[in-house]
């Protein structure tokens, strides 16, 4: 049986995690565990920058929850459901370096949640992005998520209460995305933005991603403070070293992440 995410890490610090599970990526409870499972591969290898993108041939890039599950769920089942999400989607949201969404088809429901989790997000302009639990009659567990990444809290809203599909151009101005650009151009932008960010240290690429996911629950001042602590220990570092040796002598840097 294929794997529902196969990891590819290529000789660049890459990683590439693809999703494929036919025919719109729905997420089951298999999904949650396998995505858990790729996510501590990558955080135990050497990749420099992770881009999650979804098989090509997919109708969606994340179709949202496999709503075959619910039809037997009741309250207790449901919480259990909610104990498996909270033990495997935080370890896409904390992984120690950057995430990009290759985002190849469209979004829905707990598609737009791991959307959200990702640093990055490069969107195919056609493609559409809803978050319908009002129709099924039940919450959506996203809209705290979109309001930390500061999107306007009226569009959540409207997001929310109506479940309706959005254009990726009517959510342009939300910053949601970093680019809308054509569907077949998504994974190769996705992969030139992956290639620069992998150039870099991955010790600096680890500890700015620390830093970044810590910002999101610390005052302004507590965050600055953290990325001192973190920038201290980089400068004793060779790679800080040569990262300014390399600037000075105008050439490009050899870092050994050490």
């Amino acid at each position: 049986m294929p794997k529902i995410f196969s990891l590819d890490i290529q000789p660049s610090g890459v990683a590439v995690v693809t999703f494929d599970r036919p025919p719109v990526n729905a997420v089951s409870e298999e999904v949650y565990l396998a995505l858990r499972d790729v996510c501590d591969e990558v955080t135990a290898s050497d990749a420099r920058v992770m881009v999650l993108t979804a098989a090509e041939g997919s109708r969606a890039w994340c179709g949202g929850a496999d709503l075959n599950e619910f039809m037997v769920l009741d309250g207790e089942s449901r919480k259990a459901r909610y104990a498996l999400i909270n033990e495997c989607l935080p370890r896409l949201h904390g992984l120690d370096r950057p995430v990009i969404a290759a985002m190849n088809g469209h979004a829905v429901g707990v598609g737009m949640v791991i959307a959200s989790f990702c640093d990055i997000r490069i969107a195919a302009e056609d493609a559409h992005f809803s978050c319908p639990e009002i129709d099924r009659g039940v919450v959506a567990g996203g809209g705290g998520f979109f309001s930390r990444l500061a999107m306007p809290e009226g569009l959540v809203r409207e997001m929310l209460y109506t479940g309706r599909r959005f254009t990726a151009e009517e959510l342009r101005a939300s910053g949601f995305f970093n680019r809308i650009v054509p569907r077949n151009q998504v994974l190769a932008q996705a992969m030139a933005l992956a290639g620069s960010i992998a150039s870099k240290s991955l010790p600096a690429l680890r500890a700015n991603k620390v830093c970044a996911l810590a910002a999101e629950e610390m005052t302004m001042m507590e965050a600055y403070k953290l990325s001192q602590q973190y920038a201290s220990k980089l400068t004793a570092m060779g790679d800080s070293k040569e990262g300014i040796r390399a600037f000075l002598e105008r050439r490009e840097p050899q870092y050994s992440d050490a």
